[in-house]
């Protein structure tokens, strides 16, 4: 695998924990060592051990001794299962969630005025 390859994947792990999780300084985009030092607790075990894999073969392909050597499987492997826990919740998705949930709580509360109301009906005989 090429160190373009690595760093590639690596750049676009970083960038998506930027997106959801916060970390990244306006207008600068961190690598994923960086990302990982400052925002990797918030990642599941798994994916921040996958993390770590990816940034380890990052720092490796840096090195062209090393980057021969190097398993590019894992760090493949790594990439995929960051960017599929990264990927889906999007910011549309992410506003999604929060209109529903808005609508879930007017629902709510609509219910439940309803039922207030013909509770008091019921107890003045009006019903």
């Amino acid at each position: 695998m090429a160190q373009d390859d690595v760093r590639a994947m690596a750049d676009e792990v970083a960038a998506l924990m930027a997106q959801r999780l916060g970390g990244a300084r306006r207008g600068t985009q961190p690598d994923l060592a960086t990302m990982l030092r400052r925002r990797g607790r918030a990642l599941p075990r798994r994916q921040r051990r996958a993390a770590e894999v990816l940034a380890r073969a990052q720092k490796a392909a840096a090195t062209p001794k090393l980057s021969r050597q190097m398993d590019s499987t894992a760090a493949a492997r790594a990439h995929a299962e960051l960017i599929r826990y990264l990927r889906p919740l999007g910011s549309s998705a992410r506003w999604q969630e929060g209109a529903l949930n808005v609508a879930a709580a007017v629902m709510l509360g609509l219910l439940l005025v309803g039922a207030i109301a013909v509770w008091i009906m019921v107890r003045r005989g009006l019903v």
